[in-house]
């Protein structure tokens, strides 16, 4: 490896001059202000994977915004994930964390568009290492793609009063949303190195990933970060936690590690007792942690941000999924039908195609009131703003899946990435394989330009705000008028007012 490492310093100057084409024989170069960085290459695709954005938030960095990494001119290989985000789940998973992972197409001049993906996970699990977000497919079409960890559950989202930020005393929140903002800034300041243009980055995520991207969306630090977004399957009416209750959350959790360890000091805590803590309170609320209403970072609910008119005027495409769940006990069905505030003939008549299955009725309720009407109310008001906006309702399912019907949350990842052969990724079939195409295609389309639109694929209107939208079904994909118009006014007329 030493003759290897001393090639690669020599090739140092010619990096600096030219680095979107730089490699080593074989290895793609990159020089960034964190050292000098060796990819590996698989077929026509480079990758550089496990690259830190930000010191790891260890000691006395627990619970502080991020750090830029020390500057250096050593030779660092970038061949592998580093290690995923604390979280109960992950055997293997670490505060060491801060990283993030860049796919480029091998040999292909810049400046390239940037297609970033911040993952899902209810702010409390996942990983960007997941091997179903291999970012190779999208970069074959010729953009850079990357995959970014940030911090999770008490280690991201928690709100203590011993924590507060250095000479004002204020309590400090939202340590995952700092952690993406810090990715994104580390995206900018290093877009050259990888041969790509820091001024076409869109972002895209599911679920948590998409409440974050609507965060920074209306975050003043992260405007000038990104210049398109892609929301897939928001919950764009959720109520964020206000920092008096996230405090009396941060409390308990800090009284469960004390009790456990030995004395309060949750920074040099044994992190084993901060997981134990954290687990306990998942049990009674997977609402324990996540993005808090701060008034610094964020300054109100993603809806009345929207509402208000707060947002970055962006090319946006958002929608959601025909199924993003499934109901199998009685108690949650029950507190669904509730929440609806509806007799069981007015469900059956604004859901006829699920008359006489309960379980499948409450199933679509939940979609619609938390998912797909959310959508649409963020997508007119979007558009209402002069906003190029560009809806959809995914409800294709692999054909191999289509006998068992559960959940399809986060579903259409798998045809985004196109990854096959991996956990989550059911790619079988010829016809799945044309919709994942198809998919892919307008999201590429959508980074290049801003219009998901190009050749050979059904056109897609930005007419959101008149209740047009593109439907992927299993038999076809389409632009058409929304059909469930009246169940979603219905949902509208009882969603609570800001």
């Amino acid at each position: 490896m030493r003759p290897l490492l001393a090639l690669v310093a020599a090739f140092a100057a010619f990096a600096c001059g030219n680095p979107a084409v730089a490699q080593v024989g074989q290895f793609p170069f990159a020089l960034t202000r964190e050292g000098q960085m060796l990819g590996g290459v698989e077929g026509d695709i480079s990758s550089f994977k496990g690259l830190s954005y930000a010191m790891a938030p260890v000691g006395a960095l627990r619970w502080r915004p991020p750090q830029d990494a020390p500057e250096s001119s050593e030779m660092r290989t970038a061949y592998d994930y580093g290690p995923a985000c604390l979280q109960p789940g992950i055997a293997q998973a670490s505060e060491h964390c801060l990283t993030l992972n860049v796919f480029r197409p091998f040999g292909v001049d810049g400046p390239l568009p940037i297609l970033v993906f911040i993952h899902g996970g209810d702010f409390v699990n996942g990983t960007a290492n997941d091997p179903l977000f291999d970012g190779a497919k999208l970069a074959q079409a010729g953009l850079i793609a990357v995959t970014l960890n940030y911090r999770l559950g008490a280690f991201g989202w928690l709100v203590h009063p011993a924590l507060t930020e250095e000479g004002s005393g204020s309590v400090m929140a939202n340590y995952g949303l700092m952690d993406q903002i810090a990715a994104l800034q580390w995206i900018h300041d290093n877009a050259s190195a990888f041969g790509g243009d820091a001024g076409n980055v869109t972002l895209f995520g599911s679920g948590a990933g998409a409440t974050s991207i609507a965060l920074l969306m209306l975050c003043e630090r992260s405007r000038d970060l990104f210049q398109k977004a892609i929301l897939q399957s928001l919950p764009g009416r959720e109520r964020l936690r206000p920092v008096d209750a996230a405090l009396g959350t941060g409390k308990v959790f800090g009284d469960l590690v004390t009790r456990d360890g030995k004395g309060g000091d949750l920074r040099n805590a044994d992190p084993k007792l901060l997981l134990r803590a954290e687990k306990l309170l998942l049990a009674k609320s997977r609402h324990s942690f996540g993005p808090v209403v701060d008034g610094v970072l964020v300054t109100g609910d993603i809806a009345a941000g929207f509402k208000a008119g707060l947002e970055s005027r962006i090319p946006l495409i958002i929608g959601s999924n025909d199924d993003e769940t499934g109901f199998d006990n009685e108690p949650d069905a029950k507190e669904e039908r509730s929440l609806a505030g509806a007799s069981a003939d007015e469900l059956q008549r604004l859901y006829p195609d699920v008359a006489g299955k309960p379980a499948e009725l409450v199933a679509r309720l939940y979609t619609d009131r938390v998912f797909t009407e959310p959508a649409r109310l963020l997508a007119r008001l979007h558009a209402a703003r002069g906003a190029p906006t560009f809806r959809y309702r995914f409800g294709y399912v692999p054909e191999a899946e289509r006998a068992s019907r559960e959940g399809g949350h986060a579903r259409e990842l798998q045809f985004i990435f196109g990854v096959e052969g991996v956990p989550g990724a059911g790619l079988l079939s010829r016809r799945d394989r044309d919709v994942a195409r198809a998919l892919r295609g307008y999201w590429i389309n959508f980074a290049r330009t801003g219009d998901p639109n190009g050749a050979e694929l059904p056109r897609w209107n930005a007419n959101a705000d008149r209740d047009q939208l593109l439907l992927i079904t299993n038999e076809r994909i389409s632009a058409a008028a929304d059909p469930w118009v009246e169940r979603l006014d219905w949902l509208e007329r009882r969603s609570p007012k800001d």
